[in-house]
């Protein structure tokens, strides 16, 4: 009962109309939740061009929503030329719309933005085809996408999703989610990767600006590949095939052993929590091999 009063809440406040004057009030005043160096209110308005772009689509949308074309052009040219933001009149932005240092933003004709949406420079909300239709992104409330971040496509970008820097997402995304890299790959979900405080702000605030908290990939395979490295190399040194006094300038650059797999080690064995297969080592390496070569010589 409580769930469906809640979405009946939330389906109200956003069939909310409100005047421009009341969208500049808010797009000025999220501002100061979302950027520490925000100091008054004459001060964004004179000088942070994503808000400006974003003031001056508000008008551009008004009149291109009530069948005007040439003039809402016109008025998103002039915002390009003085802001560096691309912003299409046809564009639907929603309340709370920010978008730190404003500079080489695009937003495609048929992109739909939420509420409390924040893009960093360098974003592009791009489509994927020339036909007329739905071809451009949804990003719904509360997404925080990372500087130089592409989001291509006739997508849906969920809830509380957050994308990192220069990563380009070409699939759907669902909700309270992270994505990175190219092409963008899926993370951490609800609450993974963060501590206790920083989920705190986030629900306190409605938005979780802490973009350099991102996971990485890359770095958590290195980290698999030297757990494993370190489980072999102390499986040697308990069957003495390596000698552990021997210093590391004079060691083998290589191990030529034939390796055959057997049972699954437990993941408790690696620091990583990797699960993989143990490999017991034949009881020859490359230097009693060329020893013995020299030897029947």
């Amino acid at each position: 009962m409580s769930d469906a009063i809640e979405s009946n809440t939330v389906a109200s406040s956003k069939d909310v109309k409100i005047g421009v004057m009341a969208h500049w009030r808010e797009d000025v005043n999220c501002a100061f939740e979302r950027d520490p160096a925000a100091r008054t209110r004459f001060e964004l308005i004179t000088t942070y061009p994503g808000i400006q772009a974003v003031a001056l689509h508000r008008i551009s949308n008004r009149l291109w929503n009530r069948g005007w074309r040439y003039l809402p052009r016109l008025i998103s040219f002039v915002g390009r030329v003085l802001t560096n933001v691309d912003i299409h009149p046809a564009a639907t932005i929603g309340r709370r719309f920010f978008i730190d240092h404003g500079a080489c933003v695009v937003i495609g004709e048929t992109s739909i933005i939420g509420d409390d949406v924040t893009l960093y420079h360098g974003v592009t909300l791009g489509g994927t085809s020339w036909n007329k239709g739905r071809r451009h992104p949804e990003l719904c409330d509360g997404v925080m996408v990372g500087a130089g971040a592409k989001i291509l496509g006739a997508i849906c970008v969920g809830r509380n999703v957050r994308v990192g820097a220069n990563s380009v997402v070409v699939q759907d995304v669902p909700d309270d989610c992270t994505v990175v890299g190219i092409p963008g790959k899926i993370v951490a979900g609800a609450g993974k990767s963060r501590s206790t405080n920083h989920q705190a702000v986030a629900e306190r605030h409605g938005i979780d600006l802490d973009h350099h908290l991102i996971p990485d990939p890359v770095g958590k395979a290195l980290e698999c590949v030297l757990s494993r490295l370190d489980f072999l190399e102390q499986k040697f040194l308990d069957a003495g095939h390596i000698n552990a006094d021997l210093p590391a300038a004079n060691c083998e650059p290589a191990c030529e052993a034939i390796c055959d797999p057997v049972e699954a080690v437990p993941a408790s064995d690696y620091d990583c929590g990797c699960s993989v297969g143990q490999y017991t080592p034949l009881p020859m390496v490359r230097g009693k091999r060329r020893s013995e070569k020299r030897a029947t010589q």
